[in-house]
């Protein structure tokens, strides 16, 4: 491992020489390569120079130990090899965690999906529940919410919407969230009494940036239109919403939210940038993981993820098998228990494939 470690501090001392100079400094692209490189570095570096600082400590302490023949030093020297000993074991444990390859997506910003499945205006419902449920929890986060397309169908129901999460390690925590999420609950309407099922997916993108994905001008056809609002009614008389279709894949994306043109072909090619990334993340998982039978956070939407049991004010992800009862506070923003779950079992998955 020490040799490993080396190497790694050697990279990241490189760097800094690198954005030193001033031909590289002035190339912004590759700059930000540089610096987001070094920052998935910092915390080995940091645990690497952390432990060789303890080594050096006990191998002082233990020579005293060897040379000393005072009764009072060479209780204490023991004492502090002891001590010592704990930390670099403690250093070594986090070391290993840190060392496990991340997703190079952690870091970026996320662009959600939430979508109505089966059920009617219930699902409906239930995606606007889900939408709050998620800007709840960004509020709660210090991250910025701002909405890119939504389908309202009235009474506070949603069709679907998509909407972009801007914060520290956004999609660190949201990616697990993806997939179908139902819930078990009496609609309102229902004068019988009777619990109904009703489903919504929710799809979890990294923000791809210019440097992620190369798209050619000639590989988009965009339509420009009005935005329309409920009922089939314009919002505007000016044609801003935007369209835009990548030909070779036939993804599609569009924005109608913001008045400006501009800004909605901005966000429009946004989303697609990061729809061109889930695939290709999701071509690469296929190939990687083509015996595995399941994974946290494929975003498959077909995977029925979580279930949120009204009558029993329940909530259980079925990934983890783990149920919360605490589903009012979770609908407000609450779900912390669930990501850090989630990531902790991600983490153990990675370091045994690590370890074999």
């Amino acid at each position: 491992m020490l040799n490993r470690l080396t190497s790694i501090e050697e990279r990241y001392d490189e760097i800094d020489r690198m954005m030193a100079d001033p031909e590289v400094s002035i190339d912004f692209t590759r700059v930000q390569t540089l610096a987001k490189e070094q920052a998935t570095l910092r915390n080995i570096v940091q645990l690497s120079r952390e432990l060789r600082g303890i080594m050096q400590q006990i191998e002082e302490a233990t020579s005293i130990i060897h040379e000393e023949s005072d009764v009072d030093m060479l209780a204490f020297a023991k004492e502090e090899v002891a001590e010592l000993e704990g930390r670099k074991t403690r250093v070594e444990e986090n070391l290993q965690v840190a060392l496990v390859p991340k997703d190079p997506n952690d870091e970026k910003n996320v662009i959600m999906e939430i979508r109505a499945g089966a059920g009617g205006d219930e699902a409906g419902l239930f995606a606007a529940d889900l939408y709050r449920m998620y800007l709840r929890y960004a509020q709660r986060m210090g991250w910025k919410i701002e909405v890119i397309d939504a389908n309202e169908t009235g009474l506070g129901a949603l069709k679907e919407i998509i909407f972009g999460v801007k914060g520290d390690g956004a999609y660190s925590r949201l990616k697990y969230e993806s997939g179908g999420h139902r819930v078990q609950r009496i609609p309102t309407t229902e004068s019988s009494g009777r619990i109904h099922t009703s489903a919504a997916t929710v799809a979890v993108l990294p923000e791809a940036e210019e440097i992620d994905i190369d798209i050619k001008p000639e590989e988009l056809h965009i339509d420009i239109f009005r935005a329309g609002g409920h009922g089939g009614q314009n919002v505007q008389k000016v044609e801003t919403a935007v369209r835009i279709i990548h030909i070779p894949t036939g993804i599609t994306a569009q924005c109608q939210d913001e008045r400006s043109q501009l800004k909605n072909k901005t966000k429009a090619m946004g989303v697609l940038r990061s729809r061109l990334l889930a695939r290709e993340i999701a071509m690469q998982q296929q190939e990687v993981s083509a015996n595995r039978k399941s994974q946290i956070g494929t975003g498959d939407r077909s995977d029925r993820v979580r279930t949120f049991n009204f009558p029993q004010s329940r909530v259980t992800d079925h990934r983890i098998n783990y149920s919360s009862f605490n589903l009012e506070g979770i609908l407000d923003g609450d779900i912390n228990e669930f990501v850090e779950a989630l990531q902790a079992k991600a983490q153990a998955e990675k370091l045994t494939e690590a370890s074999q």
